[in-house]
């Protein structure tokens, strides 16, 4: 029989040897482990990968992870300004640090100017609502371009701010009109029917349960109803991570 290289030597000896042996192939391997995971980090940093997610870039990650926490979704109020219940309105949104638009009718401005001076210092987004709430797409093209542009010279009187984008009543637009300044149009994909239900609940409800991301929600800062209806809207889904933008930031991304 062929001697091995541990013949002579004592048993406890052998032991010993064979034990240091296997501590010294553990440490091995653990040090093999922890160069090849330093590798694969390195690699994954050099191609732009988050380390133990291969073929996920670092940009695709945050991208996913902005898109998670961003639900950017839009109120809007027509008609206004309403010489009481908007500034309510207006109270509520900046005890919440919320943005929201307002779409101006002319006839509504004389007297009022402090309320729309406030929107603009707040941050609020005016827009034009034409002067008298007509359908535009009605009228002959000189005769809507006097509603818009009316209105517009009112509320840059007041604001020191042009007017770019328009609300046309009714959702009634007219692609083809040409005025002396150019209005970009902002419709709504949730109509809260503020104006006929006049009911706090029932309004609620129907924002609360057709919601979605990038959403613009039309009501009207007119009524007691709509200002106690939209705070607790914004309340219910800030606490959903929603976040209550100006309505041009949604269409202009």
């Amino acid at each position: 029989m062929k001697k091995g290289r541990t013949a002579g030597i004592p048993a406890w000896k052998r032991g010993l040897l064979v034990g240091m042996i296997g501590l010294m192939a553990v440490g091995a391997a653990a040090g093999i482990r922890d160069r090849q995971a330093e590798r694969e980090g390195q690699r994954a940093m050099v191609m732009g990968e988050a380390p133990g997610e291969k073929g996920q870039s670092l940009q695709d990650a945050g991208k996913q992870t902005q898109k998670r926490e961003t639900k950017k979704i839009a109120l809007t109020f027509d008609d206004g300004p309403h010489p009481y219940y908007t500034e309510e309105l207006l109270d509520g949104l900046a005890e919440r640090n919320v943005k929201a638009t307002f779409f101006l009718l002319g006839q509504n401005i004389e007297g009022r100017e402090e309320i729309i001076k406030r929107m603009a210092e707040e941050g609020h987004l005016i827009g034009n609502h034409t002067y008298y709430h007509v359908d535009i797409t009605r009228l002959e093209d000189e005769e809507a371009c006097r509603e818009i542009l009316d209105t517009s010279e009112k509320i840059t009187a007041i604001t020191g701010q042009p007017v770019e984008y328009i609300r046309p009543p009714f959702g009634n637009w007219d692609k083809e009109l040409e005025c002396e300044v150019t209005m970009l149009p902002i419709f709504w994909s949730v109509d809260t029917l503020d104006w006929t239900t006049r009911n706090v609940d029932q309004i609620v409800q129907k924002v609360v349960t057709d919601i979605e991301e990038n959403d613009i929600i039309l009501m009207h800062d007119s009524y007691d109803s709509t200002v106690k209806a939209a705070l607790r809207i914004i309340d219910l889904l800030q606490a959903e991570g929603y976040e209550f933008v100006t309505a041009d930031e949604l269409i202009l991304e």
